[in-house]
């Protein structure tokens, strides 16, 4: 057996569990061929892997690098020399931090930027179609199997995404989502994105997770400052050093290519 379709039965076995899969090859666990082909069989989605040349460069670099990367779209986003640009926040979004999102994420998209979000409701929601809606393009990491849309309420955006962009999960098939799954999912993010922007999170929030993985590996953060008292991640974030960004120009400026 070929190791990229060793690495995808991996995947299917353990549901796209990277510790489990690492502990599988080191053991050298014994794959009998022809139940691993039957269970690739029941793909549905394209996939790479690792050992790819599609595989995009950033993301072997990251912590747990994703052995496996099944997608719907184009997969050539990935490694496009455009700007890509992380646009996070909170899944409880106020109207301010969706206006802000709107504001901002419009003209990075009419600039060429890429925008990368996880396909949550609230602000990655309003960034996907944001950005659709301004003829830009976007890549969706989704926390659930690549067949699974989570939420439900993002179904048009997930078929949108899924044909005209680039949907992609390192968990296979229409696997339900574990909490587990998405600060997982968030490293991908980071770790697709060459800049991240927070346009609105709390202090607990996720995001922040978003945040730490990209800090780890070197990438600017760029927030949206918000109004005291309110618990908020992005403010607390610029007072750590991230840059505080106040309108489209300032993001732009901060997106030029200078990696």
């Amino acid at each position: 057996m070929l190791g990229k379709d060793l690495l995808v039965y991996l995947s299917l076995k353990y549901k796209g569990d990277f510790k489990k899969m690492i502990d599988a090859i080191h053991k050298k666990e014994e794959v009998n061929d022809e139940v691993a082909m039957k269970a690739l069989k029941t793909i549905k989605s394209k996939y790479i892997t690792i050992l790819d040349q599609a595989y995009p460069e950033e993301l072997r670099h990251v912590y747990m690098p994703p052995l496996v990367l099944y997608y719907y779209g184009d997969i050539s986003l990935l490694k496009s020399e455009e700007v890509k640009v992380a646009v996070i926040g909170s899944r409880e979004s106020t109207s301010y931090g969706e206006k802000m999102t709107r504001d901002l994420v419009e003209p990075l998209a009419k600039k060429r930027r890429i925008i990368v979000s996880g396909l949550a409701r609230g602000i990655d929601a309003i960034a996907h179609d944001t950005c659709i809606k301004s003829k830009g393009k976007t890549i969706a990491v989704l926390g659930s199997g690549i067949d699974y849309c989570y939420p439900t309420s993002n179904r048009k955006l997930y078929d949108e995404i899924k044909m005209n962009h680039l949907l992609i999960s390192e968990y296979p098939n229409a696997l339900s989502p574990t909490p587990d799954n998405f600060p997982s999912r968030n490293r991908i993010v980071a770790g697709i994105a060459n800049k991240v922007l927070v346009t609105e999170a709390y202090i607990n929030s996720g995001t922040n997770i978003t945040v730490l993985y990209a800090l780890r590996q070197g990438k600017d953060v760029m927030a949206v400052p918000h109004e005291a008292n309110h618990q908020s991640a992005c403010n607390r974030l610029i007072q750590d050093g991230a840059f505080l960004v106040e309108n489209a120009e300032d993001v732009l400026y901060l997106t030029e290519k200078k990696y």
